[in-house]
C-alpha cells in the first residue's frame, strides 16, 4: 500500500511540475508556417521563454510566439514572428523595400533570400506607416512575401504574446540560442 501511495504522489508531483514549467517558465513550439524562412523552417522546434518577459519587456528584433488576432484567422495555432517596433515607435515600409523604425532603415541580415540569393524587398499592404501604441508590438515574418503580419492585421497587444523564442532545439544540427539583432542605430521613440 505504501508503494502505491508513493507512486501516486510521484506521478502527481511530476504532472504539477510539468504544467507549472510549461505555463510559467518555458513551452515548446513547433513552427508550422513559412513566414520565418530561412531563420526557421516548417517543422523546427523552438523553446519559448515565458518567464523573463515578466520583468524584461519585449524588444525590437526578438522572435516571439503569439496568439493571432481573433478576427484575422479561423485557426487557433500561434504565430511566430519578429518584433520590428515597440510602443511609441513609428514603423515605415519604404518605396525601396526597406523597413525604417523612427526614421532609421533597419539592417536586417535575417531576411529571406530567394534561390538566386537575392534579397526580396518588403512590400506594404494598403498602409505604409504605423505608430505603435503603448502596450503593443509591430511584428513581421523574416520571409516577408510569405508572411501575414502587422502590415495586414496591425499591431498586436503584448497580452497576446505567449513568450519569446529562446532556443531552437530541433533539428538537432541547428540547435542553438536564437540571436536577437540590436538595431543600435535606431533612436528611442
Amino acid at each position: 500500500m505504501g508503494l502505491a501511495i508513493q507512486l501516486i504522489e510521484t506521478v502527481a508531483l511530476t504532472i504539477v511540475i510539468f504544467f507549472g514549467v510549461q505555463n510559467f517558465v518555458a513551452q515548446p513550439f513547433q513552427v508550422q508556417q513559412h513566414s520565418m524562412e530561412h531563420t526557421f523552417l516548417e517543422g523546427d522546434y523552438v523553446l519559448v521563454d515565458r518567464l523573463t518577459p515578466r520583468w524584461s519587456p519585449y524588444a525590437r528584433g526578438q522572435v516571439i510566439v503569439f496568439q493571432p488576432p481573433a478576427a484575422w484567422v479561423n485557426r487557433k495555432d500561434p504565430f511566430i514572428k519578429r518584433i520590428i517596433g515597440v510602443g511609441g515607435d513609428t514603423v515605415e515600409v519604404r518605396d525601396d523595400g526597406t523597413v525604417a523604425v523612427n526614421g532609421v532603415a533597419l539592417d536586417e541580415p535575417y531576411l529571406y533570400r530567394n534561390t538566386a540569393g537575392v534579397l526580396e524587398p518588403t512590400v506594404a499592404s494598403s498602409q505604409t506607416r504605423w505608430v505603435v501604441p503603448q502596450g503593443q508590438v509591430f511584428v513581421m515574418g523574416d520571409h516577408r512575401q510569405a508572411s501575414e503580419d502587422s502590415r495586414v492585421f496591425g499591431t498586436i497587444p503584448v497580452s497576446s504574446v505567449i513568450g519569446r523564442g529562446m532556443i531552437r532545439y530541433w533539428p538537432f544540427p541547428e540547435f542553438g540560442i536564437i540571436a536577437t539583432p540590436t538595431y543600435s542605430n535606431v533612436p528611442a521613440p
